[in-house]
This record gives C-alpha cells, structure tokens and sequence, in this order.
C-alpha cells in the first residue's frame, strides 16, 4: 500500500491543519505499519502554477504519478480567505489531467481514480457548517469534493476543526474533537 501526505499550510509548526493531517497519517500507520508514504509540502515547496507547457513537463508528470500510484491521500486543507490555500489548487491543477484522472464519454465527464481513499484534514478559523450563516462562503471542502468527485473520488473523509480563530477554548476543543474524529477513522487499507 502507498501514501501520499500533502501539506499546504504556510503556518508551518502553528498550524492545525498540519497537526491533523500527521495524526491522521500516524493512526494510519498504526493500522498497517508497512505502508509505503511519500510526502509532499506544498508551502515550502510549491509547485508553479500550471500553463501549458507544464502539463507535459517532467515535474508534472512527476506529480501526477506520485498522486496515481498512491492509494491513500491525505491532505491537510486550510482555508484561507474563504477557500483552499493557492498551492493545494496549484497541486490539484497538476492531478486534474484529461485522459490520465478524467475523460469524457458521449459529453459525459468520467472519473477514472475511484477506489483511492482520501482523508481530508480541513481546518478553518470561523464557523461555516451547512447551519451557519457564513455556509454560502465556504469555498473549501465544497471546491476539494467537486474536484476529487470529478476524478472518480465521491467519498472522501473530512476530518474538520473549526472555529479556531474564536479563542484558545474553542480552538483546543475544536482540535480535540478533529482528533477525537481521527482516532475514530475505520479505514480498511487491504489491496
């Protein structure tokens, strides 16, 4: 089995986004310690964004081979400023590639990457559950499901803290309910 941790927080060791994604790839590894892991940081090491010459680049191709040979994605998603950071969209855009994760059939797009399991470790500061108020102006989850639904992934887990910027008890019980959710996570990784 293989994979791949992507991190995309500029926050470095402050960030939740992190904390989480790690504890989601440790419980993982407890679960099946020969798992294979390749890890990818986004913020220190960004990908450009992509044009068309860097869709048959090396780096391009390395990327998407990364992301094809892995069976589990985890990904640790901030939001920022209503949406994914622009290097986890820069990541995407390097994975979203007709003929290789989708194709079109009678007019039709297909996924062709379902079977992966995708654990989302998402993180963002105000509250935007589907209940909130400020639900119309998240731009995250929504945007990583539409992207991963159009590959052929239409059941990713989303590991979610937020209220984080609302004070140190909301932003602790908010971290501890994320990882509370992680320790709970049943995933069966037989090939």
């Amino acid at each position: 089995m293989k994979l791949l941790h992507i991190d995309s927080s500029i926050q470095g060791d402050g960030s939740a986004s992190r904390d989480l994604s790690g504890a989601v790839v440790r419980h993982i590894v407890a679960l099946d310690p020969a798992i294979d892991i390749a890890y990818r940081d986004l913020a220190v090491a960004p990908l450009p964004h992509v044009d068309l010459a860097r869709l048959a680049s090396a780096e391009g191709a390395a990327v998407l081979d990364e992301f094809l040979a892995a069976d589990v994605i985890v990904i640790g998603a901030p939001m920022y400023n209503f949406a994914m950071p622009s290097q986890l969209k820069a990541w995407f855009d390097h994975i979203m590639v007709a003929d290789k994760t989708f194709h079109y059939a009678d007019g039709n797009p297909r996924g062709l990457v379902g079977g992966k399991h995708v654990i989302v470790a998402h993180t963002r500061g105000g509250l935007y559950g589907k209940d909130s108020p400020m639900a119309g102006i998240e731009h995250t989850e929504s945007h990583i499901r539409a992207l991963l639904g159009f590959i052929g992934i239409t059941d990713p887990h989303f590991i979610l803290a937020e209220g984080l910027a609302f004070g140190p008890d909301q932003r602790n019980a908010a971290i501890r309910s994320a990882l509370d959710a992680v320790t709970g996570l049943n995933i069966r990784l037989a090939a």
